[in-house]
């Protein structure tokens, strides 16, 4: 069968199973809509989290970012798997013993405050947005290629899939949907990576083929690529150019912005007891893990398979993958000195490259440069949207529950009924579907810089109140409110005066402290810590019955 026949029937499938698992599983109260119930098993919560988490971002981006960054892209993997061991050790238990719906609902109830839920809405909303364009640009860019159409009628596809079961299902719907998503992401990933493993290295393990020598010869992998990238030219492809604190910054902002993603925290209000959120932790960094030490094995295979194939070839001689991807407009050759080779051109210290590649297609193009069989390669396509459709289903989950809960019931209509409060979840989740398709069609950078961005304001805004409404019994309303505020305009500011007001001035000399956009998350997760802070020191301290629930927080029970 060709290739779109094998992604039709598969990418079909999986489609079917979702929406039917979302008639099974639709809900008929808040509870159920919001948490679940309450009722998830940490085996499955696991697993849904690991699939929440694992975004557009983690299945189709990171490698590519590793693949075109090289050693300078390792930040995006240190980063998001560090900040979900500080999101395990930090937050989950105690944020379970305190129970409640939503992020917004723990900020307005510790810091006794309707302006604060409501700034931690309006910061939820922002954050959510934010990372949803980067999911629904991956929906676009696989309907694009695989089926063949183009990438905004690719993205309505997938509005259409989601609207469908978080709109019937609420949380345990999409539960139930990320659990199935979780099986076809991971299956997806690591099947090709083992068929590439073996034909680039001769081991079925990853991981080893990544440190090891290329097959037939006694050269490490690694050194062929330094090889390869040398002869072009430029500096080896295990060597950086980003600074050191540039380097920390980001990965400090992906850390915290982890610990601080609402729909993220959100699943560890879906299990029965503290306990099991512990466990449900637990199983997710296996999940997590799986795919995380096969990301760097996948961006050096396809490195070194994409600079063999296409390097100095004569473009009229390129293969069907070639042609097929560049239909897309995501792959584009302007042959600059006429000699209709695939090529650098210029000096060796000016250089002008005449192929221009989106890096959110390495992933998905790799099993056809390899020349894998075509059911390997529509796997990959509905892997891909697997992971992009269930982190966008639970970050809309969101957006629905910080508009119908935390804003109407919570603040502005404490007397509207169960089921008028249900209904409002829906139509917000319907508004919320429709705002994330416009942002994928119109997105504001590929899918992994976007989703860097929303880690950063993750970082700035949600993760500071958190740790010091966990920690610190003195951080009071005004202080709350102050830091987010300030942290999240802070941030939000940075990045859109480099990356859309004067894209022209991103530059390292230009920057504060050297600081890129994507790590600016943590000078703002410290503008919140000392705005916070010294707002708090100069304003009345919480009142006693605040004080005794933050002591109750932060002993978690063993039940």
């Amino acid at each position: 069968m060709t290739i779109q026949t094998w992604t039709f029937l598969l990418v079909g499938l999986t489609f079917a199973l979702y929406i039917g698992l979302a008639f099974a599983a639709r809900v008929k109260s808040t509870s159920d809509f919001y948490v679940a119930g309450g009722h998830v098993s940490p085996l499955a919560n696991g697993m849904a989290t690991a699939a929440d988490w694992m975004s557009a971002a983690s299945f189709i981006s990171m490698a590519g970012l590793i693949s075109f960054k090289g050693y300078d892209g390792s930040v995006y993997l240190m980063g998001w798997t560090g900040g979900y061991v500080l999101l395990a050790l930090l937050l989950a238990p105690y944020l379970r013993k305190f129970g409640q719906f939503t992020v917004p609902d723990f900020v307005g109830d510790r810091y006794y405050s309707k302006t604060a839920r409501i700034t931690a809405v309006v910061c939820a909303i922002f954050v959510s947005f934010t990372y949803v364009a980067g999911q629904m640009r991956g929906v676009g860019i696989v309907f694009s290629r695989f089926l063949e159409v183009d990438i905004t009628a690719g993205v309505m596809i997938g509005m259409g899939i989601v609207f469908l079961y978080a709109v019937m299902g609420g949380m345990k719907g999409i539960t139930y949907t990320q659990v199935a998503q979780y099986c076809v992401l991971i299956f997806a990933y690591m099947v090709p990576a083992i068929f590439l493993s073996l034909l680039i290295a001769d081991t079925p393990i990853p991981q080893l083929g990544f440190g090891g020598d290329v097959v037939g010869t006694s050269t490490p992998l690694l050194e062929r690529l330094d090889g390869l990238h040398e002869q072009l030219g430029f500096s080896a492809y295990t060597d950086g150019s980003k600074s050191m604190i540039d380097i920390f910054a980001i990965t400090a902002a992906l850390m915290v912005g982890t610990a601080g993603l609402p729909h993220v925290i959100v699943r560890f209000y879906t299990v029965p007891r503290v306990r099991d959120a512990r466990k449900s932790v637990g199983w997710a960094l296996i999940f997590i893990t799986i795919l995380y030490t096969t990301a760097p094995a996948v961006a050096v295979f396809a490195r070194t398979n994409l600079l063999q194939t296409v390097s100095n070839r004569p473009y009229a001689e390129m293969p069907e993958w070639f042609g097929r991807w560049e239909s897309t407009g995501l792959i584009d050759f302007e042959d600059k000195n006429g000699d209709g080779l695939i090529q650098y051109v210029g000096t060796a210290s000016e250089q002008e490259n005449e192929l221009i590649i989106d890096r959110d297609i390495i992933v998905l193009a790799n099993p056809e440069i390899a020349q894998l069989p075509n059911w390997v390669i529509a796997l990959v396509a509905a892997g891909g949207l697997a992971a992009a459709l269930s982190t966008a289903a639970g970050l809309l989950l969101v957006v629905s529950s910080a508009i119908s809960h935390d804003l109407l019931k919570r603040a502005l209509m404490p007397d509207i009924t169960e089921k008028q409060e249900l209904m409002s979840a829906r139509m917000a989740a319907a508004v919320a579907v429709l705002i994330a398709g416009y942002l994928g069609v119109n997105p504001p950078g590929f899918v992994g810089q976007v989703v860097a961005f929303a880690f950063g304001l993750a970082a700035s805004s949600f993760f500071p109140i958190i740790i010091m409404g966990i920690f610190s019994k003195r951080i009071n309303r005004e202080g709350a409110i102050a830091g987010m505020a300030t942290g999240l305009l802070f941030t939000a500011t940075y990045i859109l005066y480099f990356r859309f007001i004067s894209p022209e001035s991103d530059k390292a000399e230009n920057w504060l402290f050297g600081i890129s956009p994507e790590g600016i998350g943590t000078i703002g997760m410290l503008v919140n810590f000392l705005v916070a802070g010294v707002v708090s020191y100069f304003t009345p301290p919480p009142p006693a019955h605040i004080q005794q629930l933050v002591e109750d927080i932060r002993i978690p029970r063993s039940s």
